[in-house]
């Protein structure tokens, strides 16, 4: 299933065909999911310092895939659990080249996880990232240094079928996608005041 974006503005297909779907498909080859991780690697950075981490599984990794399933929270499980690659991303929290903090790190994260999920929609993947875990259990279960903090879960996969979803939600599924207007949050001069070309 395909979900794309209705844009006001031209944009480019991966961008407009990027979604966050709850209905997972078939495994991933080993090599397309190097390749989301080539991407992510190669995403900017303060620094180059590449702050991101990842911890994955794959479902066919049983004892990891229950690790990680576990730190999510009951209403991601529900869907989460036939994804065929569960994931954590991590910021690391210091500089490497002078050990001081680094206040970008999870912006940096942030953009390395963006990177790697339009790859996915390259090939013709799809992936769904949450907010919905518990990160002290992470920490704890992945033996996570103090110097790195979980910030986010991510399911990755082939699309599934929207009917294999419970009918909660599969209506969210197939809802319209939408997104604030340009005018709201692009502003010139000052706070609230919109750019005119928006």
């Amino acid at each position: 299933m395909e979900n794309p974006a209705i844009n006001d503005h031209q944009i480019h297909p991966l961008i407009s065909q990027r979604w966050s779907p709850r209905a997972f498909g078939k495994l991933v080859e080993k090599d397309k999911l190097a390749q989301l991780f080539e991407a992510a690697r190669w995403s900017s950075s303060c620094f180059n310092d590449q702050p991101w981490a990842f911890i994955v599984t794959t479902k066919d990794d049983t004892v990891n895939y229950q690790k990680l399933l576990d730190c999510l929270v009951p209403a991601n499980v529900i869907w989460a659990q036939v994804a065929p690659v569960l994931g954590l991303v991590i910021a690391q929290k210091n500089f490497k080249h002078n050990g001081k903090p680094n206040a970008w790190a999870e912006y940096d994260a942030g953009q390395a996880t963006a990177t790697l999920v339009l790859q996915a929609t390259a090939l013709n993947l799809v992936a769904h990232q949450m907010g919905g875990f518990d990160a002290a259990k992470a920490i704890a279960t992945f033996n996570i240094p103090e110097t790195a903090k979980p910030v986010a879960a991510i399911a990755i996969g082939y699309a599934g079928e929207t009917s294999n979803l419970p009918t909660e939600l599969q209506e969210r599924e197939t809802a319209p996608r939408n997104r604030h207007p340009l005018s709201s949050f692009v502003f010139t001069g000052e706070w609230g005041s919109s750019a005119p070309f928006v």
